[in-house]
């Protein structure tokens, strides 16, 4: 019995290579048999691991942030009703409540009414918030400060999930708060932030009052570009006096590479 003729590739030369390019899934990865390659095999694991040690993590002020932002900034940290790490996992509503602590030292230390809010929670990722926040918190509030805005006092969250933002708006009143929080982590990155953002927050607020920005990390949306994109959504928000459903981004449309190369 002769052997079959060899089955010629269809696609076009570089194409696995360039669909691989766009993305950080793992796609067309090399097999051994039904199994991962070894190497492989190695990467998911890693990448398990550093996603399960971004949930458990802890964020330091000083240590992932930097005494010199902190002292820039005056940067401090409360906490909500989550006492700990296994609360803030396994009871995501004390999670969304300031304790009392955090709500008396607010009050002293943050003015009301300001237009714009920014504030640090440390939500599922704990490595997020120390690879992205150190660059993105002074991009955003500097070129907020170079409008004729007035900007809040930043401040962190430990143990935040995003519907502490109700909290914040009926204690501070801000006319938009924008929280910086740390995105549940994957196998492609353990290091993306998000920004969740709401125009005049109150109780009883849902997810259809607020609006995202994901993905901020080095594979995926800049520093540069996530500070832009905030305060202009911010702006929008202002000009229209409401946010989320009704409010969206205005983005150009990019050019999208073909995957044989140049624009599509």
């Amino acid at each position: 019995m002769t052997d079959p003729t060899p089955i010629e590739p269809t696609h076009p030369p570089g194409l696995i290579d360039a669909i691989r390019a766009r993305t950080p899934a793992r796609i067309f990865v090399d097999r051994s048999g039904s199994a991962y390659r070894t190497g492989t095999q190695l990467a998911l694991r890693a990448d398990h691991a550093a996603a399960r040690d971004a949930v458990w993590a802890e964020v330091d002020l000083q240590r992932d942030l930097g005494a010199d932002l902190v002292q820039r900034y005056g940067l401090f940290e409360v906490s909500t009703r989550a006492t700990s790490k296994e609360d803030f996992l396994l009871r995501p509503d004390l999670g969304r409540q300031l304790d009392d602590g955090a709500r008396e030292l607010l009050r002293q230390r943050c003015s009301a009414g300001v237009d714009l809010q920014v504030f640090i929670g440390d939500g599922l990722s704990a490595a997020a918030v120390a690879a992205q926040v150190p660059a993105l918190l002074p991009a955003l509030l500097e070129r907020a400060g170079e409008s004729d805005w007035t900007v809040g006092q930043p401040f962190l969250v430990h143990h935040c999930r995003v519907g502490v933002l109700n909290d914040v708006g009926d204690l501070l009143a801000p006319v938009v708060a924008v929280l910086l929080i740390g995105e549940r982590p994957g196998l492609a990155t353990a290091e993306s932030l998000s920004a969740y953002m709401a125009y005049r927050p109150r109780s009883r607020d849902t997810d259809a009052r607020r609006n995202l920005i994901s993905n901020i990390h080095a594979r995926g949306v800049g520093i540069d570009e996530a500070a832009r994109r905030i305060l202009a959504l911010a702006q929008r928000m202002r000009d229209a006096n409401d946010s989320g459903v009704r409010v969206k981004e205005e983005l150009p449309a990019p050019g999208v590479p073909s995957l044989t190369g140049g624009q599509a």
